[in-house]
């Protein structure tokens, strides 16, 4: 199980064109913004200009998702979040909205619509929420 990340962006919400450069990032690593326009510019059917991406760019360093760093005359860009951590994130996101629009019964009548495989992975998450349960009590009871 991936534990929480201990960093959060300040915002977690990406357009697809952000979501396509973080990913392009994950993808090449550290890198310019030049190699980024490249990689989107390798689709012919893409006409996106480098002044478009250096915009994203910043629009991310600002939510929290990468940071830059000076390399020669050029800014390189890092990502902050690895991609394991941005679903982990996405992840208990979606989960606590989930969480405030509904109530038990809600929640406890689509147990009726999911298939077995769905009932088992619930199962499974029950089993682990309990177990992290018992751990963090035993914890306790061993602090002085």
């Amino acid at each position: 199980m991936s534990p929480f990340p201990v960093y959060r962006p300040k915002r977690l919400s990406l357009g697809p064109l952000e979501a396509e450069i973080l990913s392009i990032l994950w993808q090449l690593g550290t890198t310019s913004a030049t190699a980024i326009h490249e990689q989107i510019l390798e689709d012919i059917d893409r006409d996106l200009t480098y002044s478009s991406v250096a915009t994203v760019l910043r629009r991310l360093e600002s939510k929290g998702w990468i940071a830059k760093r000076r390399v020669g005359r050029a800014y390189h860009w890092e990502t902050l979040v690895s991609a394991d951590n941005a679903k982990v994130l996405e992840s208990h996101e979606r989960l606590q909205q989930f969480l405030a629009a509904s109530n038990p019964d809600i929640v406890a009548a689509f147990a009726d619509t999911l298939d077995q495989d769905s009932l088992e992975q619930l199962e499974a998450i029950t089993q682990r929420i309990q177990a992290a349960r018992r751990a963090r009590a035993v914890q306790q009871e061993q602090q002085p």
